[in-house]
Formats: C-alpha cells, sequence, structure tokens
C-alpha cells in the first residue's frame, strides 16, 4: 500500500528569503551590491535569501530598503505566499487607524 508522506511545512523564513531574491532578481541586482548597501555580510544574505538564516525586523528593514521596497509591502507579498501555500484567503487590508479602532 503507498502511504502518502505528510507535506513539508513551509517556514516563513524561506519565504522571505524567497521574496527578497525575487525582488533582487527583477531589479537585476548582485547579491553583492545589496549586501554593501544594506551593510550585511554577502554570506549572510546568501543565507537569508536561501532561508537558512532568520533575519531580524531590523535587517530586513536595511535589506528592504537596499531594494528600495518598504518592509510592509515585502511582507505582505510574504503573507500572500504563507496563505496560498496554507489554501486560505489573506485578510482584506484594513487602513492602520481602522485597525486601531
Amino acid at each position: 500500500m503507498n502511504q502518502v508522506e505528510p507535506m513539508k511545512p513551509v517556514l516563513v523564513r524561506e519565504l522571505i528569503g524567497e521574496s527578497l531574491r525575487e525582488e533582487r532578481v527583477a531589479q537585476g541586482k548582485t547579491l553583492r551590491e545589496i549586501s554593501t548597501s544594506a551593510r550585511v555580510s554577502l554570506g549572510y544574505l546568501s543565507e537569508v535569501e536561501r532561508g537558512q538564516k532568520e533575519a531580524s525586523s531590523e535587517l530586513l528593514a536595511s535589506i528592504c530598503g537596499a531594494l528600495d521596497v518598504p518592509l510592509s509591502i515585502m511582507l505582505n507579498v510574504v503573507s500572500e505566499k504563507m496563505a496560498t501555500y496554507e489554501k486560505v484567503t489573506p485578510l482584506p487590508i484594513r487602513p492602520v487607524a481602522q485597525a486601531a479602532a
């Protein structure tokens, strides 16, 4: 009898890395250019892009700054990818003023 292997859970750090790499490549920039601009080592940035390292919020902000992409936009991209993997509909984005009320 064939047994179905359980689906490997997707990790947020992998989706973040994938999204950062996709944006960098879409802009035609090298790892070296982004690592220099973000002030992070080339090796560490590479590990973040491959989903091997969990980047701090400060580091993510720095990398997004080097890519000229707001951190909120990058996190939204990651959120939508996660929703796809989880097969759920993402929550609609609400203005901050309404969310706090």
